[in-house]
């Protein structure tokens, strides 16, 4: 079986909500990521055989096949399809897995893995009537209705996390983030984006401003962790231990390696393994856990082979107990930080997580990265790369 590589990978500033990306509509922020991953790359854009992008609140501003809209909105070609998924949190993960699926099969030679959240303007939940429940009484009848904070308190008591913990874990990200901001780590993966500046009436006033740095970083110390209220009462997490609710979007292209030699294009990384299993929807959150053990199962390796992994910090309870059962190095775990720290745009974290790993293992001149993320409903997405 061929290679499949990918050529290149980016990402928006993760925005905070209400910060300076909910100025913009999620499809024009979807729009400056894909026109940036064409033109780093020097891919043709009317060669790009399909793009798949992820998105979990398709009501509003983010229905009508936003992948597509966005593409057709920066002007690309009108002959390249688009296909727009939910695999909840895991969305543009699962994207990315779908295209490397459609090229390796042979369906395209090339496809675009991308995804996209705007929070403040798209909340979560908005995809529903108030009051409406997505389970059933048959759903009932086999599962305890649990949401992912309870999930991540089950989680808690499962491996025994403490709260404090938990608050250990949300400083490191805070200042893995603040360190590589520091050091300059993001520089090659980030897009510059432009954003609306509004008047007071909140319209635009025709001026823009650019936003080139992640807006969730803040400077804490365990003390003040401490004195954080859970967010469920007698829970071990709190607004510091949890991701944050935030605006983003990142963007991978994926290309046989014949197709990237032929067209003089230097491949990042090639993918090693990939996939989307499920897990526990009571506990919610476990999916990293079987994942993880699912790829390295079937690629015949061990943790201690991962030289980069970026796990979704969803809730610290997610890493810290998917790390009791993997027993990783530590530090090779979100070394620049992660969602409790930079934040996490739903249906854009995926391909985000992916751009990070492939970008880090260059800096840090590493082979093998790992990228898992936990989903609601009870789904676990994996992907292995490997640098080049």
């Amino acid at each position: 079986m061929t290679d499949i590589v990918i050529v290149e990978a980016v990402r928006s500033p993760v925005g905070r909500r209400g910060g300076e990306l909910s100025t913009m509509h999620p499809s024009d922020l979807l729009s400056e990521v894909q026109t940036a991953l064409v033109k780093r790359s020097g891919v043709d854009p009317a060669s790009v055989g399909q793009i798949v992008g992820g998105c979990v609140s398709q009501a509003g501003e983010q229905t009508a096949n936003i992948a597509r809209t966005a593409w057709l909105g920066a002007g690309m070609p009108l002959n390249v399809a688009a296909t727009t998924v939910d695999a909840q949190c895991g969305s543009s993960q699962q994207a990315v897995t779908l295209a490397y699926g459609l090229v390796a099969s042979g369906v395209v030679d090339s496809a675009i893995g991308c995804g996209v959240e705007s929070m403040t303007r798209n909340p979560m939940g908005s995809s529903y009537r108030k009051g409406q429940l997505t389970a059933t009484s048959k759903y009932k009848e086999n599962y305890e209705y649990t949401s992912q904070f309870q999930g991540a308190e089950l989680l808690a008591k499962k491996w025994g996390i403490s709260r404090e913990e938990c608050d250990e874990f949300g400083l490191r990200s805070q200042e893995n983030a603040a360190r590589a901001w520091e050091e300059d780590r993001f520089s090659t993966q980030i897009v510059q984006i432009q954003t609306p500046v509004l008047d007071e009436d909140g319209k635009p006033t025709g001026a823009t401003k650019t936003v080139s740095r992640d807006g969730g970083l803040r400077p804490t110390t365990l003390e003040t962790l401490s004195q954080l209220s859970p967010v469920l009462e007698g829970g071990v997490h709190t607004a510091g231990a949890s991701s944050q609710i935030s605006d983003g979007s990142g963007a991978v292209l994926l290309m046989t390696a014949e197709s990237a030699a032929e067209q003089g294009l230097k491949p990042l990384a090639r993918i090693v393994d990939t996939c989307l299993v499920g897990s526990d929807p009571v506990l919610m959150l476990t999916g990293p856990i079987e994942a993880t053990n699912h790829l390295l199962k079937r690629n015949s390796m061990s943790m201690s082979d991962i030289d980069v992994v970026e796990i979704n910090e969803a809730f610290a309870s997610v890493v810290l107990a998917w790390a009791k059962e993997l027993k990783p190095n530590m530090d090779s775990v979100n070394p620049n930080g992660g969602a409790i720290a930079l934040g996490h745009p739903l249906g854009g974290t995926g391909s985000i997580l992916i751009t990070k790993a492939i970008h880090e293992l260059h800096r840090a001149d590493k082979q093998f990265g790992l990228v898992t993320m936990c989903c609601g409903g009870g789904l676990g997405t994996g992907t292995i790369i490997e640098r080049i």
